[in-house]
């Protein structure tokens, strides 16, 4: 096992698959990035020499990957829900935010969007919290 910024790669892989056990890293990615190291199609990780392993690591340094993708993808949920507009509502009801029909077929995104989990961000969430004795002061005429 090869161990590359915080991530095992299998040994017995081709290097085009093992880089995509990485956040962020798919097929197309994985492939140019190969082209680019001028990597044989047939090369395994554990055939890879030190000075492959160098030049794969200073590539994979400089892109956005792992933890700071996820940042930087929870950054743009939070900032569309801060400025409140119809992206940041979507996300804070649980919602497919990219127009997506919600008759049927919107499970999936509900369990994306922490659905099925808990309501975040959504008043009814915090008016579902508050005691019955909180809620029976707020109605009352006093």
């Amino acid at each position: 096992m090869l161990h590359l910024l915080g991530v095992n790669l299998p040994d017995r892989k081709l290097v085009s698959t093992a880089l995509q056990y990485f956040y962020g890293i798919g097929e197309p990615t994985a492939l140019k990035l190969c082209d680019k190291l001028k990597f044989p199609t047939t090369l395994k990780v554990h055939e890879l020499t030190e000075v492959q392993i160098n030049d794969l690591t200073n590539q994979l340094s400089s892109m956005t990957i792992e933890t700071d993708l996820k940042r930087e993808i929870r950054e743009h949920v939070m900032h569309h829900r801060n400025i409140n507009n119809y992206i940041g509502k979507r996300h804070a009801m649980s919602l497919p935010v990219r127009g997506q029909r919600t008759r049927n077929n919107a499970k999936t995104a509900k369990k994306q969007n922490g659905r099925w989990v808990q309501r975040r961000g959504y008043s009814m969430w915090t008016e579902a919290q508050s005691s019955p004795l909180q809620r029976f002061m707020d109605k009352s005429f006093f």
